[in-house]
């Protein structure tokens, strides 16, 4: 399949009206991601909450899987139409919230409404793909996901950074509700009449408990880990809690690395434990050892971001050639590389330009190895369990990255209590996410 016939066919006039809808809000979403992680740094130090830093980023991951289950079990009973509206909505107020924190706390209360939209979006546009296209066409709309993410990778730091030294931070939250209105109204029409073929049983209210028992327990685990004495004997607890909650809310057999569907979510959950743990702090690391500026640092992710891009279109276009197994195993590996060069470079102290370069290996592995998860899943799912299997590759991964950053915070404050070079401690805990990573998805493969 060429590359122009794979356009015409994303883009024929059965396609054309939900791809472009999908597109935009991707990369409106895309924006926000990228601004916010740019200037995370100077809204930490301005509202004195430099002690919250992980949590800010751990809190929407968190409170994703709550929305990421309840869409999942809205979208299997009704199709994905209403949780894809709500889910913009809830996104937006979060961001509303952020604009106006006048402390720290608050601007991660609101990140943690962020989060309950962000999850059931995403969620909502996986089952939107798998009633939409045909498994054929599947891998070129999820490359276009990571297309949707250059021109908020080239333009969203560098615009981020200028904002909140020309204006204010609280503009780049605030500046991103338009773009989310704005996203709505190109989807909307693409969403008529969009349900599901066949009426499922309601799966109770188990799943939702869950749901919010993991995400307390993450966010949990950063407080109660941070602290000193006894409570920071409560984030063993907080952990075990973690893993309990996992185990009820994906396929039996994805803490274990069982083979097939199991290990596939398990890889989606190491994959962006490992990747989104290190990139919340090179912008961090790069401000504080290297001297740069928001601007400058911000470079690091425009950089990533474009290879992730160009990579998952490389795996759009190898197709069939390249096994969803194969695609996994050598992302993950690209991942653990890239991970591991940006260790090395913190702790040899070499210089920054290098620091940033190095991570483009993990960009280029998670565009090679992410998209391939997500259709590996859709392979391996019915009408009946597509909204719950969508639900449970998000989870992983959501709760997989929040789970890792709740640890980073922990990791890091005690680095800083003992007199240890924090950003390096975080990022070989980063390094052990990825070696984790590459021997899951060696058991990506369906049991013969």
């Amino acid at each position: 399949m060429t590359e122009t016939t794979t356009r015409e066919r994303l883009l024929s006039p059965t396609y054309a009206a939900v791809t472009v809808g999908m597109f935009a809000l991707i990369g409106f979403v895309a924006f926000e991601a990228m601004a916010v992680t740019t200037v995370m740094p100077t809204v930490a130090r301005d509202l004195d909450g430099e002690d919250l830093f992980a949590l800010s980023f751990a809190a929407p991951l968190a409170s994703g899987v709550i929305g990421m289950v309840a869409a999942g079990m809205w979208s299997d009973r009704r199709g994905p139409v209403a949780p894809l509206l709500w889910s913009m909505v809830l996104f937006s107020l979060g961001l509303l919230v952020c604009a106006a924190a006048p402390t720290m706390e608050v601007l991660v209360g609101g990140r943690l409404v962020q989060g309950l939209g962000g999850g059931a979006l995403i969620v909502g546009l996986y089952v939107l793909v798998g009633l939409v296209f045909p498994p054929q066409l599947q891998p070129a709309i999820f490359a276009s996901f990571a297309a949707a993410w250059v021109l908020p990778s080239l333009f969203g730091p560098a615009l981020a950074a200028f904002v909140a030294d020309a204006a204010d931070w609280r503009w780049v939250f605030g500046g991103a509700v338009v773009f989310v209105a704005a996203a709505a109204v190109l989807i909307a029409p693409s969403l008529r009449g969009r349900r599901t073929d066949i009426e499922v049983e309601a799966a109770g209210v188990g799943p939702l408990l869950w749901a919010t028992v993991g995400a307390v327990a993450v966010l949990a685990l950063e407080l109660l880990g941070s602290s000193r004495g006894l409570a920071g004997l409560g984030a063993v607890g907080a952990f075990a809690v973690v893993m309990l909650a996992l185990r009820r809310l994906l396929p039996t057999g994805s803490l274990t690395g069982a083979r097939g569907l199991p290990s596939v979510i398990a890889t989606r959950g190491l994959m962006s434990a490992g990747f989104f743990c290190a990139e919340a702090y090179i912008v961090y690391v790069l401000q504080s050892q290297w001297g740069l500026t928001p601007g400058r640092a911000g470079i690091a992710l425009t950089l990533v971001g474009v290879t992730w891009a160009v990579a998952s279109q490389v795996q759009a276009r190898l197709g069939d050639r390249i096994s969803h197994v194969r695609a996994m195993e050598v992302g993950s590996a690209l991942l653990l590389l890239g991970v591991l060069a940006l260790t090395l470079t913190v702790w040899l102290d070499g210089p920054a330009v290098l620091a940033g370069a190095t991570y483009v290996l993990a960009g280029a592995g998670m565009g090679l190895g992410y998209p391939r998860t997500s259709v590996a899943m859709l392979g391996a799912s019915t009408n009946a369990d597509r909204g719950s299997n969508s639900a449970a590759l998000t989870i992983a991964d959501s709760l997989g990255a929040a789970l890792a950053l709740s640890i980073s915070g922990v990791v890091f404050a005690l680095a800083q209590r003992e007199g240890a070079d924090p950003f390096l401690s975080v990022f070989v805990f980063a390094v052990g996410l990825g070696v984790l990573g590459v021997v899951t998805s060696r058991r990506t493969a369906k049991p013969v």
